[in-house]
Order: structure tokens, then sequence, then C-alpha cells
């Protein structure tokens, strides 16, 4: 019988052959590579050729190590000589015609499709035909998708009758619930294709009648809250079984950004909230109306609760209204206003208290006027809509440099205090102010504050006893409390010393490095999170700056760090990427004062937390503040049977607006159960499941050894092959020559390589601690869209493009118009308060009025024009040629990859430089030059910049072949399929994992 065509997930390589599918089971077909570009390997049309020799003695080469290639003679067949003609610079062979990889929406003859560029709704919120894991088919030119294969063979039907005769698929036995169908494939020698990353979670399968409501929002984005399994055993012994972890990971407050595509949140602003009399849970769209609709069942904990009386009437027009309407009902994303009665107090105004080192190293950086002339600049941006923002300025250095701003006074007394024993505050009256009253002072004060210490010889920080002061000065309000230093705090209260050993680094005792070194700074965030004080650091030094212990303060108070090594004003890139970054938090919408708490529906119970916050009960996380795009992560554990048909996770954040409201923000996510181990498995998310991993190992790290997180992360890798092995493969317990996993694990070993050699986990004895512990915090915070490139780089060839990669194509969307009208004071209107405002404009479509004249209309939106990028390439050096130009980035950095022998059209065009030797390796900001193919390099650059979430802003290096070595073994260091440091290729990898499962099958 033929088997049907399955998705692609790993490629073969080139030369190898797959083994025959397993008994009983329809194996992966792999789809082999496409061609590299001309000169590049063909696909193999004919079918897979002899196995390679991979025994001892093969001398045929298997392992990739950072080497060169220089075999193919594509040079610039993207390149435009023109108006986009692929023409080529002299000298050069002509390639072969490029094929067209992308797809351009609206012109349907581009048949194939694009890797997306980094964007909102990457992969999760484009509507797509139904594929292998359930909610997209498989990306054109990457492998074929389940469906009707020759023949007309339903993959998905076979697969499903064949796993029921088995007992293994199916739906857990749940009558009328269908789930993903489970496909087998072998990775042993096969190649890892990145555009798996950018693939969407695994369909979620609920029970016909468990949702209320038709909205496709019912369900949340997986970009607010996924999890590791989009099928919840009803069972621990199930769990435990399948080695899967179960978790969720949430982004509360994810930025909304609608001129690329996004919707705002919307808003129930009639105060009527309607929860469950037993344990609280808001009203969803999964709740089910009972006795005529006068009551509702919780879908948590199935008592039945009385529907508020004003819940369907429209006190805005004094009218019935249409209860199937309501926001809560339609959408899994959703924000209430609260009444009085949510509220301890009423919401205190926003308050930004600035700690500036003003020592030698923070005025000799450049740090100080930089940031006094951002600030200054960003007075407007900051969030002041009511006109009651308070503001403070404190000057560091030995000393404390208070600053009094009277209401209506341009000129600013500075009182020094020098008793850092015991800190007082100097008119405590005049030294927080608000914005608006004191507003000619505070920039008459910015615009000369460097000047005033320029000529600074002192060297050494209080800043213990800066953060002292602050707390004394806004405890009774909370707010924000923003430290920018340039130096080791050295005396008072908090003085750390330097303790870096470069004998501890690559040692057990490496982890001593990356705990807090002084119990200030565990006890004092504790204070601050009880007064809502939140603090972000940022933290410039050419030296030793114990970023792991200044980081503990905004681990535990919801805060963020930024961290900018070897900072210099002087390089205009440093400047920029302070300067953007820091303008972008100061314009940030503040959400404070806020309480998270996750409810579950019965028989599950959340365990474990990662992130910043501090954890007030076993179900309550404190954050003074929750930054926009921070994630974090919660696991969960299976407490008792589940018996309902679908479970449930609510995750709430009670908190204060920056204009005066008390709001109440509901994530929802409705998941199927099971009670088979292959719909378990079929629907397991790799991304969530890394991300979760990730979190887990940087605990361990911290309060164990690095060793044992490594060994954490490679042992359940192990454990999760071995028992898929064992349970859902003919070869049960025996040894086998294949790597057999779900087709949607299929990258789970590749991102669970990229955490292995991730710079916060890999072991080395190079890596200082500052930039481990930095890392760390990265690690725990960036939520998905924003990590998996930061494990996983993001590879491109530019030398030899297509010609439609680094331009833009339109792009629009069809919206209600009462969508529109309902996200009235949500996130949009936040931005658009802030500086954020859409520019897109609006057109009335055709639709027909309600009764209220806007029901039925719809508005097309002229979205945020999208940049097309090139097709990634693998981590290898492998495809890397000595005349290429090449793109990585991570999004915390871009690297410009150069090849000795780039022809001198090329670095004239892109870099405006005659020749390869005549170019300087560095960080650098690209000239702005009148040709083709420098506009589309820039547009490329600015895409990387902008299109992901977060205020970061990538510094751009040109890394040459043979140029400075600590650069290029950087850039180097992102190509995981290679072998680094003492680290294993990805080949090498797969065998060793092979071999472990083989191990502990026997």
């Amino acid at each position: 019988m033929q088997g049907p065509p399955q998705p692609g997930g790993m490629r073969p390589l080139p030369g190898s052959t797959m083994p025959p599918p397993q008994p009983g089971l329809q194996a992966q077909q792999l789809s082999p590579p496409p061609p590299i570009g001309p000169g590049g390997p063909p696909a193999n049309a004919g079918g897979p050729g002899p196995p390679p020799a991979m025994g001892p003695g093969s001398r045929r080469r298997h392992y990739p190590t950072a080497h060169l290639a220089a075999n193919s003679v594509s040079y610039s067949g993207g390149f435009d000589a023109g108006a986009g003609a692929g023409a080529n610079y002299p000298g050069q062979v002509a390639p072969a015609e490029i094929q067209n990889q992308f797809f351009t929406p609206g012109i349907p003859e581009n048949s194939v499709a694009p890797t997306p560029g980094p964007g909102p709704g990457a992969g999760f919120t484009s509507p797509a035909p139904a594929g292998p894991y359930g909610a997209t088919s498989a990306v054109p030119g990457r492998g074929g998708a389940p469906g009707q294969g020759p023949g007309g063979y339903d993959a998905a039907a076979a697969l499903g009758s064949q796993f029921n005769s088995m007992n293994l698929g199916g739906a857990g036995g749940i009558p009328g619930q269908r789930g993903n169908p489970l496909y087998t494939v072998n990775l042993s020698g096969s190649i890892p294709n990145p555009g798996d990353l950018e693939r969407p979670p695994p369909d979620i399968h609920l029970p016909p009648n468990a949702c209320i409501s038709t909205s496709p929002k019912a369900n949340a984005d997986p970009s607010y809250q996924r999890s590791t399994l989009n099928a919840v055993p009803t069972t621990a012994a199930l769990l435990n079984k399948s080695k899967l972890p179960l978790g969720i990971i949430l982004s509360p407050y994810r930025s909304v950004r609608q001129e690329e595509g996004d919707d705002p949140v919307p808003v129930v602003s009639d105060t009527v909230i309607a929860r469950c009399r037993r344990c609280r849970t808001y009203i969803n769209p999964y709740v089910q109306f009972i006795e005529g609709g006068n009551r509702w069942k919780c879908c948590m904990c199935n008592i039945s609760n009385e529907v508020p009386q004003m819940f369907d009437w429209d006190q805005e027009n004094n009218r019935p209204a249409d209860r199937w309407k309501r926001p809560e009902l339609n959408n899994a994303v959703v924000e209430f206003i609260a009444p009085r009665e949510y509220m301890v107090r009423p919401p205190q105004p926003p308050v930004y208290v600035f700690l500036i080192d003003i020592s030698y190293h923070g005025t000799n950086s450049g740090m100080v006027a930089t940031a006094a002339r951002t600030l200054l600049e960003s007075l407007d941006r900051l969030p002041n809509e009511d006109n009651r923002t308070k503001v403070a300025i404190i000057g560091v250095d030995t000393s404390l440099h208070f600053f009094c701003l009277p209401p209506g006074s341009t000129d600013a007394e500075m009182l020094v205090v020098s008793d850092l024993d015991d800190v007082f505050l100097p008119k405590p009256n005049d030294l927080l102010v608000n914005l608006s009253e004191a507003r000619a002072g505070i920039e008459n004060l910015l615009g000369r504050f460097a000047d005033m210490f320029k000529d600074t010889g002192v060297v050494g920080s209080a800043m213990g006893a800066a953060f002292q002061a602050a707390y004394k000065m806004v405890s009774p309000i909370g707010g924000k409390i923003m430290c920018l230093t340039a130096s080791l705090p050295s005396i008072g209260p908090g003085a750390l010393k330097n303790r870096e050993d470069p004998k501890l680094l690559g040692t057990p005792k490496e982890s001593t490095l990356l705990t807090s070194a002084s119990q200030f700074y565990k006890t004092f965030p504790i204070d601050c999170s009880r007064s809502q004080i939140s603090v972000d650091m940022f933290l410039f030094s050419a030296a030793y700056t114990d970023v792991a212990t200044l980081a503990c303060l905004p681990r535990y108070t919801g805060g963020q760090t930024y961290f900018y090594p070897a900072f210099h004003a002087s390089r205009s890139e440093d400047a920029t990427k302070f300067a953007h970054e820091f303008a972008e938090v100061l314009a940030s919408p503040i959400s404070y004062e806020a309480v998270l708490r996750l409810r579950a529906t019965k028989g599950l119970r959340a365990t474990a937390f990662h992130g910043n916050f501090f954890v007030r009960s076993t179900d309550l996380l404190a954050l003074p503040a929750v930054p926009l795009d921070q994630s974090y992560a919660i696991e969960l554990e299976i407490e008792e049977t589940i018996t309902a048909p679908f479970v449930v996770l609510q995750s709430v954040v009670l908190h204060s607006t920056s204009y005066g409201e008390r709001r109440i923000r509901v994530v929802n996510l409705a998941l199927p159960t099971t009670s088979s181990m292959s719909e378990v498995y079929s629907s397991a998310d790799q991304i969530a499941i890394a991300t979760l991993l990730a979190n887990k190992a940087v605990e361990r790290s911290i309060h164990h050894r690095l060793e044992d997180a490594r060994d954490a992360l490679m042992n359940k890798l192990v454990d999760i092959f071995t028992t898929y092995k064992n349970t859902m493969t003919s070869s049960g317990s025996g040894a086998s020559a294949q790597l057999s996993i779900a087709s949607n694990l299929a990258v789970l070993p590749l991102l669970v390589l990229a955490l292995l050699k991730h710079v916060g986990i890999r072991a080395s004895s190079q890596i200082p601690s500052d930039l481990r512990a930095y890392a760390q915090a990265l690690l725990t915070t960036l939520p998905t869209q924003q990590l998996i490139p930061y494990l996983h780089a993001n590879f491109y060839s530019l030398h030899n493009m297509p010609s439609n990669a680094g331009t833009t194509v339109a792009r629009t969307k069809e919206v209600s118009a009462s969508l529109l009208a309902d996200a009235a004071g949500s996130d949009a209107e936040t931005a658009q308060k802030n500086g954020e405002a859409d520019t897109s404009t609006t057109t009335a479509a055709e639709g027909e009025k309600g009764a209220d004249g806007a029901e039925g209309k719809t508005r097309v939106i002229e979205l945020k024009p999208s940049v097309i990028f090139p097709p990634k390439l693998n981590l290898s050096s492998e495809r890397l040629e000595r005349h290429g130009l090449y793109l990585i980035e991570d999004g915390q950095n871009i690297f410009l990859w150069i090849g000795r022998d780039a022809v001198p059209q090329l670095t004239l065009d892109v870099f405006d430089v005659p020749s390869y030797s005549a170019l300087r390796g560095g960080k650098t900001t690209l000239p702005v030059l009148d040709n083709p193919m420098n506009k589309r390099v820039r547009e490329l650059v600015k895409a990387v910049r902008e299109g992901k979430r977060g205020v970061y802003y990538p510094n751009l290096y040109i890394v040459k072949e043979d140029g400075e070595p600590s650069l290029r073994l950087w850039a180097l260091s992102m190509l995981l399929e290679d072998r680094f440091e003492g680290s294993p290729s990805y080949m090498q990898f797969m065998g060793q994992l092979r071999d472990k499962v083989n191990g502990g099958s026997s």
C-alpha cells in the first residue's frame, strides 16, 4: 500500500538514504534539500544515493567544523544592475536563474512561500489550510502536507484509523473529538530545516460545543499564551510516562502593533464583571449558560453562578444588549475596567526616579551626556495623559546629588548628601516633582546636566545608598527606579568587589559567579516589591560590573536589565543603541501595582514559576510593573485525574494604568484532554517546550551548577526520545539505527543543542561572567518570538539573493468597524498616547449597517509594508562561500560576514569601499548609497531591527573572513551545526543522542 504524503520536517543529508517505514506506522517522507543556489548541489530527483560510510575509518567527513567552502560559482545572481535586474558583477560567472522562493501577497503566480520577515504574526495568525500540525499546511518547497495523496488517499484519516486499531491514536476515547495525527520522522542522517522553527504549534482540537462562541479569537493566540502540550493527559501517570514537560508560556502584555496587523485587546468598560463565586474564575467563552440563561456553569470547578443583573444591559445607550456580543464571551484575551472594590487604594500616578552614575566612568564614557539628552528628548513620550506623572533625578558618585525643582522655577538647586550610612532626603517635598508643573526646571537641568560633571575625577559609586534614598522617596506611592551606572557599587550599603576569577570559569564553581554576591540585593528588592517599586538596570562598563548581582533588582521587582559592555558614546553605534532602547523604555505604557494569578481546571496545579517577579503566595505573583513583551513560564502538574473533556487555563493580571484606571487583563487558553499517548506526542509544542527548558536550565545553573543544567537538558531529550521509541515505534526497547520522533518535535534536538551551545549555558572557560549572567537574564524574559532567534540565529545569503529580496510589498487587512470601536481605550489607544500611533489609513468597505449604524461595516486597513527576506540557510559554515556576503542575526546583534574573495563591485555597492582589503571590520553603520544593492541590504537590516517585538536595537558588525579573530569566532559561534570550542556538531550530537537512546532502551 502506498503511504500518504507526509509533512516536511528534516531534510536528508545529500548522499544518504532514509530508513524504510516502520511496520504499523507511516514513516515520514523527508523532502530533499532545495538548491542552495546556482552551483549548489541539485535535488536528488532519482532517489537517494547509497548510504554513506559511517563506520570507523570512514574518510568522508560528516562533522563539519568552522571552515569556508569555495566550490560554488554563484556570486551575485540576485544583484540589481539596473531596475531590479539580476545582472552579474564584472568578472563573475553568470549563475543560473534563481528560482523565486517568495510569495508576495496579492500576486498569485508566486506559488512558493517566502521566509517571513520578523513580525507580530509570523507563523501564528495567518489562516491557512490544515496541515500536519493541524494549523497550517506545509510550506511549499519544504515538504508536502498530509491530505489527499495519490489516488485520493486521505493521510489523516488512514493514519488515525491505523492508530485506533493499534489503540494508540484517537482522542483518548472522547466521542466526537478528533486529535492531531501522529507522523513519525527519522532524524538520523538528516539536516534540520530552519523553516520548521516558524511553524505554528499543533492545532487545538476541542470537543464539540466546548465553546459558546463561534469567534476565531475565543482561544488565546500563541503570542499571548501557549502550552507545551496542546492535548493535556488525563492522568499524572500518562504525563510522567511521556517524559514531556507540562507548562505554559505567558506574555500577557505583548505589544500591539495595529500597523502590522495586530488586533487591539477588547475592553469591557461597563464594570459588570461576572466571576465564579467559588474559584473566582472570570466568565469566558468556555462556560455554559443554564436555566434559561439566568445562570452560568464554571468551566473550572463546575459550580453554577448567577448571571449579573446588568450583564444584558447596554448602560451607555440605556437599552437591552445582545449578550452574545459581549467581548468576554467572544475573545480569549480581554481587559476589564475594574470597579472600586478591586482597589486597595486609588491608582497612583506614574513615578520615575532616575539614578545616574556621575562618577568618572559615567562621564568619561559619554553615558551621562547621552542619558541626559535622551531623557530630555523623551519627556513628551513619558506616560503623562492626565498630567500626574512625577519625576526625580539623583546623581551618584561617592555622594548623592539631589536636585530640588520647585514648581514654576527654571533653576534647579543641587543638594549633596555624603552621609551614606544614614541616608536622608533634603527638602523631601521638592525632590519628587510633577513633570508638568516643573517642566521648565527639568528641561533646564537636563540641558546642562552633562556639563555640570564633565570635569569630575571622582572614582567610586554609592549606588546602594542611592537605591535606599530612592526607596524613601517613592515608597508611599510606588513607582519605577531607573538606574544607569557605569561603575561597580564600591562604597556604602550594597558595596561590591570585583569577584571575577578567570580560574573559576569553566569549572564547577563557576556558578558561584552567577549568584548574588551581597545579601543587600536579595532583601532590598523584596522591600521594593512590597511597596510597588520596580527597578530597571542599565549597565555600562568596560570592566567587571557584576551583572549577576545587580540583575537581582529587576528580577524580583518585575523590571528589566539592559547591558552595554565596553560602552563609549564616541562610537555613534553605541550611543544610537542606548538612546533608542532607553527612549523606548521611557515611552512604554506602564502597567504597575500588578498581581498575576493562574487558574486552571480542577486536576491541574501550578508548581513553579519563572520570570521577573516575586512569589507572594503559592499561586500569586507580585509585579510592581509589567513591561511590554516580557515572558513568564509556569510549570504545571496533574494532581488528580482529569475527567473533563477539556481544561481551561486562565491567566489574570490585575494592574493600574498610567492614566489612572484599575484594569484586569484576562487570557484564556482551552485545551482538550486525552488518555492517548500518541495524542500527547502529536500535540506537543516544541517551541514552548524549548522555552520552558531554557527557563529551567537557567534556574538550575544558578542554584546548582552549569554542568547540572547541561546534563538536565540532555537527559530530558534522551528521556523523550527513548520513551517515544519504546512506546510509539515498532523497534520497541531494542537497538535501532533510526532516531524516531513525532514530526512536530523534529527540531527539538536542534533547539536543545542551541541551548547547550548558548553563551548562557555552554561549557567554556572564555565567557566572562557578566556576559553569561546577562544572557541568562534574556533567556528567562524574552518572549518566544525573540527567544527562538536568540537561540537559533537567522542566516541569509545576500550576494546571490533573489531580485525581490530586500524589497517591500504592500499589505492590507479587512476588519470590522465594531472591533475598532470596541478597542477604544485599549492598548492601541495607549500606544497612540505614547507616540506609537497607528499610522495606517482606513477606508470603509461595503457592508450593511445595523440598528446603531455601525454593525456589519468593515474597514480595509493599510498595514505597514512587509519586507521580503531571502531563504534561510542552515547554520553551518558549509553554506559560506569565499566570495559571498551573509547576514546572521539573533535579535541582539547583526553580523554581515564577507568572504575574502568578494569582488570589488560588491564592497563598493554595499560598503562604499573599493575592495575587500580596504574594508574595516567591527561595529558599523551602513552608508546610504544610491544603488539597489545597498538599499536592499539596508532594508533587511532595518527590518531585523524593527520586526521583532521589544525595545532592543541590535548592533551591526562587519565580519571579515580573515578579520579580527575574536569577532570572527563570535560570528562563527552562531553556526550551531558546526563543532565549536569542543561542543559537537549537529550530526555528532544526533549520533550521541541515538547512542544514548539505544543504550537506555537496551
